[in-house]
């Protein structure tokens, strides 16, 4: 666990290190915070590092963004600000992506399904703090 700490831009690979640490045990990653903190920032910094090549764009129009990484592992990014309930979310059939073996998730506004998030996800908040700098916790649950 992280306690809230104040990063720079360049201490995002930090944060994405300390992250793909956990992501054996705790397979999704939910970003929280305000429009503009960093969830996709931190996104594309943690897929840069696990190997993906090529642009890593938030998926708020098509809600998925599927990635094939080296290892043959899977990755889904989610942007669901767009959906309003976790009913929308089910009916999409994106619940099926959710704790798929040889896959990581990472879903950004993960508000409307927090109640199917129980286990093993890694709880990421941003907020904007002063001097283009953010504060960042990180909680495993």
């Amino acid at each position: 666990m992280m306690k809230k700490k104040k990063i720079t831009q360049q201490e995002m690979s930090d944060v994405a290190q300390h992250i793909i640490q956990q992501l054996p045990t705790h397979p999704i990653v939910t970003l929280s915070g305000p429009l503009g903190a960093g969830k996709t920032t931190l996104v594309q910094e943690i897929l840069k590092e696990l190997g993906v090549s090529g642009p890593v764009i938030s998926p708020t129009y098509n809600y998925v963004t599927t990635y094939k990484l080296k290892d043959d592992k899977t990755v889904y990014h989610f942007d669901l600000y767009r959906l309003n309930s976790e009913d929308e979310f089910i009916a999409a059939g994106f619940d099926e992506y959710l704790y798929q073996s040889n896959s990581f998730s990472f879903i950004e506004w993960p508000q409307v399904i927090n109640d199917m998030l129980e286990e093993n996800v890694i709880a990421v908040k941003l907020e904007h703090d002063a001097d283009d700098t953010r504060l960042i916790s990180v909680t495993l649950k």
